[in-house]
């Protein structure tokens, strides 16, 4: 335990931990804080939620989960396959297969046991069955830059989650550069053989840097490797791009059943934590015979199954989105509008969703930029500053007006006037 005082005293020393801020009250995109060093508190514009067409408040949403807990309670208590399956599971998991056009869906409490149950059903078929021997290895490409859901199951697809040692074929991971299809098709080539059963995995939009997945591009390398899978992270995709907000496939002009039909096999993981006013996770497929494999990993056995109110907040959200497409339109309005403001100003945020990273000048310390817009214009944002090129993340949303976004450039740019003081060469 003295290694991790120092540890930790050493960290603070360095100023490596984040500004913590309790939330009290929510309206809209205002909020009230309580700095929790100070016991200071304010209200303020918030530019960091990842409630993106505002649902979270949402009269309907709210009174779904209510309802839900009177009718059920506020756990099922038990995981899916003994006790804790409940109606509105199943009416979520239908919800989400026609949002995504993929007929089977299997719910979790987060993407990080669906991302780890993914590995268990495809990597070693997620428990033995007498009589089957599971002989083929896989092979596992990664982007570079996928969040840290994908990069943990991953890293721990050689052994099924609940074992120390595992008894299956091998599974082998490479990496490919960040959104380069041609580094794609090169690892391919390189590492694939004739048995191998092959997944690609990527973000749809990329959680840091507001981009999208060249799914086109993917797909056409793809395809000559038959019953390969592509499994795509849609936690900032789903409701936030495609014109209606299913995501990356809607957004290409493409639908699953054209990946099917190329050979491919797709399977598309829906979180609910951003446009479904909720928690949770689901992976859908048209594969029907994957989901009691996915509903048998320790990650969905050894949990218990989603609560009611959860369940029940996601599925009035998503209807909600299927019924009102004009909430992912303003979503995306507001999201050209913002960074045409940030153009302007010169500011440099790369991406092109609504996800927006704003990179400073290396001297600047997002930090201290974030806790100065706070502080003195009431605006709060994310600062990222532990990564190798450090941002401000801007989270647009559909609530948000142009009166509010005009308020945070103007803050961003007295901020940025205070902190950088470019040397100028003779």
């Amino acid at each position: 335990m003295q290694v991790i005082k120092e540890y930790v005293q050493r960290w603070y020393e360095s100023e490596l931990e984040p500004d913590e801020y309790i939330c009290h009250a929510k309206q809209g995109n205002l909020v009230e804080l309580e700095d929790a060093k100070t016991g200071d508190r304010r209200t303020a514009l918030t530019f960091c939620t990842n409630d993106v067409l505002g649902l979270v408040q949402a009269d309907s949403v709210r009174q779904a989960a209510i309802d839900s807990i009177l009718q059920y309670g506020t756990s099922n208590s038990s995981c899916s396959v003994l006790s804790g399956r409940i109606d509105l599971h199943r009416q979520l998991e239908d919800e989400i297969s026609e949002f995504k056009h993929l007929a089977h869906t299997q719910l979790f409490l987060n993407a990080w046991m669906a991302m780890q149950a993914l590995m268990d059903a495809f990597c070693h078929l997620a428990i033995p069955v007498p009589g089957f021997q599971h002989t083929r290895e896989t092979l596992i490409l990664t982007d570079v830059l996928n969040h840290g859901c994908i990069v943990s199951a991953i890293s721990n697809a050689g052994t099924r989650s609940g074992k120390l040692f595992g008894h299956s074929p091998r599974v082998r991971v490479r990496a490919y550069r960040h959104c380069d299809v041609n580094d794609l098709a090169t690892k391919l080539r390189r590492y694939a053989r004739p048995e191998d059963r092959i997944m690609v995995v990527s973000d749809a939009v990329f959680s840091m840097d507001g981009d999208i997945a060249p799914l086109p591009d993917i797909l056409d390398v793809m395809q000559n490797y038959e019953g390969s899978v592509l499994m795509m992270d849609e936690a900032h995709a789903s409701g936030a791009i495609g014109a209606t907000g299913r995501g990356i496939y809607e957004h290409f002009n493409l639908t699953p059943q054209q990946a099917i039909e190329r050979g491919v096999v797709p399977l598309i993981m829906t979180t609910f934590s951003k446009f479904a006013a909720s928690a949770g996770a689901a992976i859908s497929s048209h594969v029907a015979e994957l989901k009691p494999l996915l509903n048998v990993s320790p990650t969905s056995i050894g949990t218990i199954s989603l609560p009611p109110p959860l369940t029940a907040a996601a599925l009035e959200s998503i209807k909600i989105v299927r019924r009102e497409p004009e909430r992912v339109r303003q979503l995306q309005e507001n999201t050209a509008y913002l960074r045409s403001r940030l153009a302007e100003q010169d500011f440099l945020a790369i991406g092109e969703t609504n996800v927006v990273p704003i990179i400073l000048p290396s001297e600047i310390n997002p930090k201290l930029f974030g806790r100065l817009l706070l502080e003195n214009y009431g605006i709060w944002v994310s600062p990222i500053w532990f990564i190798a090129k450090p941002r401000l993340r801007v989270t647009v949303n559909a609530l948000h007006t142009k009166e509010e976004m005009d308020r945070l450039v103007a803050g961003l740019v007295a901020t940025r006037n205070v902190l950088y003081k470019p040397t100028i060469s003779a």
